[in-house]
């Protein structure tokens, strides 16, 4: 059975990373029309990556710029590291794939096709320059 849970738990906590972070789970947007909009903010400041976000005719985008937001938000008033938001800088953004929901469309001959709604899981990183 399990050993050592509450030695196991710390040992998680002490290593977890202790950078701001934000993560929206199930957006229904495709993964990869995400990851298009990330690499455009992939390293910039927040402040230029909001920018980036405001003008970018994305669908992705308002989603990305929210995200950013709050992330920003969390390195701004979190008590172990108060970042100035100057300072900020986005270190990582990565979207997987979330599930997949599948629906049926009609087609001719009383016949019918998959159509894959696809979902994603998008998670924002900042990190102190």
């Amino acid at each position: 059975m399990a050993k050592r849970i509450r030695e196991k738990a710390n040992a998680r906590r002490a290593n977890a990373d202790k950078r701001p972070h934000a993560t929206a789970k199930y957006v229904r947007i495709s993964s990869s029309k995400v990851k298009i909009v990330a690499d455009l903010i992939r390293g910039k400041s927040a402040e230029e990556a909001l920018a980036i976000l405001m003008y970018t005719p994305k669908a992705a985008a308002p989603i990305m710029e929210k995200l950013l937001l709050s992330a920003i938000a969390n390195g701004e008033n979190r008590e172990n590291n108060a970042m100035s938001r100057g300072s900020m800088y986005v270190a990582e953004v990565y979207a997987n794939p979330g599930p997949t929901l599948k629906r049926y469309v009609a087609r001719s001959r009383g016949s019918a096709s998959p159509m894959l709604k696809r979902t994603s899981h998008i998670t924002i990183v900042l990190d102190q320059k």
